[in-house]
């Protein structure tokens, strides 16, 4: 699995998901400019000492990335989603694709996306904290794929 964070900016948020990413074994891609620096003391803290165990890639962009991985499936986490999370039947080299905490991902973005996944919430709230997302997403797939 996949996890592709485009232009995240806060660094606890990225430490966070470094964390989740070494507990359920799907590669980190962090597509730049990223709001902080890799080694800033906030994420690192987040990150524990999971970040000597995570594989994480950085990109110069989010075609940099795709040119890399052209087959595979990408499933754009945005609030502008028409498919709730758990209907997708992921597998295990799919990504999962989030935007920055405060501008979400561009609608170009999402366009380019096999289908536009949202989370559900209860009315009039704005959205989840990144890292919360990009776990209850990473989770379900995970569980679809056996926990392997």
């Amino acid at each position: 699995m996949h996890i592709v964070l485009h232009q995240p900016e806060i660094p606890p948020n990225t430490g966070n998901v470094i964390r989740l990413c070494v507990n359920v074994g799907a590669t980190l891609h962090l597509i730049h400019p990223l709001g902080f620096a890799i080694d800033d003391k906030h994420m690192r803290r987040a990150g524990l000492d999971y970040r000597e165990r995570a594989i994480i890639h950085e990109w110069d962009d989010f075609d940099a990335w795709r040119t890399a991985y052209p087959q595979t499936r990408v499933f754009a986490a945005t609030k502008r989603g028409n498919t709730r999370y758990d209907a997708i039947s992921y597998r295990d080299d799919d990504a999962l694709l989030f935007g920055c905490e405060t501008r979400g991902l561009p609608r170009a973005l999402v366009e380019r996306a096999d289908a536009a996944i949202y989370l559900p919430m209860r009315p009039d709230n704005r959205s989840l904290n990144l890292s919360n997302s990009v776990a209850v997403v990473a989770f379900e797939a995970w569980r679809q794929i056996g926990f392997s």
